[in-house]
Formats: C-alpha cells, sequence, structure tokens
C-alpha cells in the first residue's frame, strides 16, 4: 500500500494530467506538419528538378534528425522514470524503516513504564502482603500483555504479506507483458523471413519455368527450318540430277551444303553464348535479390537490437 501510494504520487508530479505518449505523438504530429507546410511552400515556388531533388533530401534528413532526436528523449526519459522510480523505492523503504523505528521507540517507552508499574506493584505487595489480589492482577496483567504483543505481531505480519503480495503479482505482470512481446517480435521476424523465402522460391520457379519453355521453343524452331531446309534441299537435289549429271554443279551442292551445316552449327553457338548470357544476368539479378534480402534482414536484426 505505501509503495503504491508513493508511485500515484510519483507518477502525477511527473507526467501531470497528459500521459508521456499522448504529448510524445502530438509532438511528432506538429513536427511533421510544420516540416511539410515548409517543404510544400517551397516545392510550388520552385519547380525545377534540383530543388526537387534538394527538397527530398532535405526532408528526409530532417526526419531522420527528428527520428533521432525523440529516440534520444524517450531514451532519456525512460532514464530518468527508472532513477526516480529508484528514488521512489528507497524513499518508502526509509519511510518504512522509520516507522518501524518510531513504532520501537513506543514499544521500548511502554515496557520501561510496565516495568515501572511492575517494581510499584511488588513495592506494594510486599507492604500490603495480599498475595492473592496480588496474583490475580499479575495474572491479568500478563494476559494483557502477551494479548497487545500478538496484535501488534500479527498486524506487522500483515501488512508485510500485503506488501509481498503486490510485489508479487506486479512483477508476475511485468513479466508477462515483456514474454507477450518478445513473442510478437518473432512472430513479425518469422513471417517476413517466410514470406520472403516463398517469393524467392516462385521467382526462381518461374525463371526456370520460363528458360525451359523458351529452350523447348527454340528448339522446335530449329528442328522445324532443319527438316524444311532439308526437304526443300532435296527436292532441289532430285531435279536438278534428274536435269543435269554434271559433276560440277554436284561439287557446288556439296560445298552450299557445308556452308548450311556451318550456318546451322554457328547458329547453334550463337543460341549457347545467349544461353549463358541470360544465366549470369540471372545469376547475378538472383545474388542482387539474395543481398538485398540481407539487408533488410540485418535491418530488422538492428532494430530488433535497438528496441531490446
Amino acid at each position: 500500500y505505501l509503495a503504491r501510494k508513493f508511485f500515484y504520487l510519483w507518477a502525477k508530479m511527473t507526467f501531470g494530467q497528459v500521459l508521456p505518449s499522448k504529448a510524445r505523438c502530438f509532438y511528432d504530429q506538429k513536427i511533421l506538419q510544420k516540416t511539410f507546410g515548409e517543404w510544400k511552400e517551397q516545392w510550388t515556388v520552385c519547380r525545377e528538378k534540383k530543388l526537387s531533388l534538394r527538397a527530398d533530401n532535405h526532408y528526409r534528413h530532417l526526419l531522420l534528425n527528428l527520428i533521432f532526436k525523440a529516440w534520444r528523449a524517450y531514451v532519456c526519459q525512460q532514464q530518468g522514470k527508472r532513477n526516480k522510480y529508484y528514488v521512489a523505492e528507497s524513499h518508502a523503504n526509509k519511510q518504512t524503516l522509520l516507522r518501524t523505528w518510531q513504532h520501537w521507540l513506543v514499544y521500548v517507552d511502554v515496557q520501561r513504564t510496565k516495568h515501572g508499574m511492575q517494581s510499584v506493584a511488588l513495592a506494594f505487595r510486599k507492604r500490603s502482603c495480599l498475595r492473592i489480589s496480588w496474583a490475580v492482577w499479575r495474572r491479568q496483567h500478563n494476559q494483557k500483555c502477551s494479548g497487545h504483543k500478538m496484535s501488534i505481531l500479527a498486524l506487522q505480519h500483515w501488512a508485510q504479506s500485503l506488501q509481498f503480495r503486490a510485489w508479487l503479482q506486479w512483477r508476475e505482470l511485468y513479466l508477462h507483458t515483456q514474454n507477450e512481446k518478445q513473442k510478437d517480435t518473432r512472430a513479425v521476424t518469422h513471417h517476413q523471413h517466410w514470406e520472403l523465402r516463398r517469393c524467392m522460391g516462385a521467382w526462381l520457379g518461374y525463371l526456370n519455368l520460363h528458360r525451359v519453355k523458351k529452350c523447348q521453343n527454340e528448339l522446335a524452331q530449329e528442328f522445324h527450318r532443319s527438316r524444311t531446309l532439308r526437304r526443300c534441299f532435296s527436292g532441289w537435289r532430285l531435279s536438278w540430277e534428274c536435269r543435269s549429271g554434271m559433276r560440277a554443279h554436284r561439287r557446288d551442292l556439296e560445298k552450299q551444303a557445308a556452308r548450311i551445316a556451318l550456318q546451322r552449327v554457328f547458329a547453334h553457338w550463337k543460341h549457347y553464348v545467349v544461353l549463358c548470357v541470360e544465366e549470369a544476368q540471372h545469376c547475378e539479378l538472383a545474388e542482387k535479390h539474395y543481398k538485398c534480402h540481407l539487408l533488410v534482414l540485418q535491418k530488422y536484426w538492428n532494430r530488433w537490437k535497438s528496441r531490446l
């Protein structure tokens, strides 16, 4: 009860009627509105490309500076809260010790008065020799003293148990909130990793399927061309052999067939080079995508470490 009382007093004296989260949010909104208004006026006056780029850079740097200042103020505020909490806790402990010391002094004074009364009663007993009355009075006095002591001890034990129970409840609630925050951050990072992995797999599958389809289409076209060319060449050769049987024309035809074969080989080699270049480009794009993925992961990891 004492800890809760001093904590409420400390919170009221520190924050007042406005919470720090609302004040920080209102401060960020006002700064963003003011910055956006100044940037909009500058952009309407100067519409050139260089000035717009400068305005974008200035706005980005200003936002980063504001975020850093807000983060630094938040850290200082949290540190101030922690220091004030420690001061309040030490003050509560001192107040508890002071009250305990005062109660102990009162108890010592009461015990002294009781001892004085007991000595007076003994002297009176010796003087009056009333043993029966003295025994009855002494028994009643002892009963009252023992009842008073037991009531004081019961009150002290009840207060200590109440403080200990409140401290355990607060600690359990704090640990539960910390565990919930950690679970949320882990779930967000796991979802982001899963989404990135799924997109990467789908993109690679699409690239492989597109490459296979392209190779099949090119092979089919090449086979169709070669078959058509062979059919035309065989028809022409038969007709030419039927018309004339000269050896010089046959040699020319063989040279032409060799030239066509060389052209076909050159076309195959050119297609292979194009495929190799495309594969190298896809590998480079995949490597860039993987590096970007690693940069994103490093960014979220640094943000998670800073929040922790």
